[in-house]
């Protein structure tokens, strides 16, 4: 199975615990189950969140009901959930995936060029390192490789060497990626002497061209 295949099972399980809780209520929006619904519209929430990426017109839906009430609201995210299955499973939200993340994640670099114009080379190297992770997730899904290990997700080296294993890119890519990756961390935990600002110019522009040439 997939890990497309395995993401349109999961919103159909959501799906089919909504119409079942429907089926067992007096009222048509099962508004008798109120700890119920709570429960199963925060997982439908983060089920949307977590397979679709920032941007997509999916989880604009999601805010656009955010502030109805919980019964009406859930209603709506189980056709978000429903749409976002069937899309799946026709496969037609590939390429409109690989338009939105480029879109939304070249803004993200744009923002880290700007803070690093400013002189703020430690944000804009962690904004830079967390895009290419999510780039890195984004193309472990387009090529059907596994993004979590028992439920767990995984972590950008491991999935980093599971693109090469699956030869998504080569040996030298993936040394690539490993360096940017430490490059970010060192960010992330405050060795902010262990690079410097020019490092991390070579870092946005880099991650910039391995986006275009491995679209997601």
């Amino acid at each position: 199975m997939t890990s497309i295949d395995k993401m349109a099972k999961q919103l159909d399980g959501l799906v089919e615990e909504y119409a079942a809780l429907v089926q067992k209520s007096k009222y048509d929006d099962a508004s008798d189950f109120p700890a119920e619904i709570r429960v199963l519209m925060n997982r439908l929430e983060s089920a949307i969140e977590r397979i679709t990426v920032p941007g997509s017109v999916h989880r604009r839906q999601l805010k656009v009901h955010g502030d109805l009430d919980n019964s009406f609201k859930i209603a709506e995210f189980v056709g978000i959930a429903a749409a976002l299955r069937d899309d799946l499973k026709e496969g037609w939200t590939e390429s409109v995936v690989e338009v939105v993340h480029a879109d939304t994640h070249g803004d993200y670099l744009e923002m880290a060029e700007e803070l690093l114009s400013k002189r703020y080379k430690d944000p804009a190297a962690v904004i830079t390192g967390t895009t290419l992770e999510v780039h890195v997730r984004a193309l472990c899904v387009k090529h059907s490789v596994d993004i979590e290990v028992s439920g767990v997700p995984k972590k950008a080296d491991t999935m980093n060497s599971d693109l090469k294993k699956a030869g998504v890119y080569g040996g030298l890519q993936q040394k690539q990626i490993t360096a940017w990756m430490d490059l970010r961390n060192k960010a992330a935990h405050g060795n902010y002497t262990d690079y410097d600002a020019p490092q991390v110019r070579l870092f946005i522009d880099g991650v910039r061209n391995f986006m275009l040439k491995y679209p997601a």
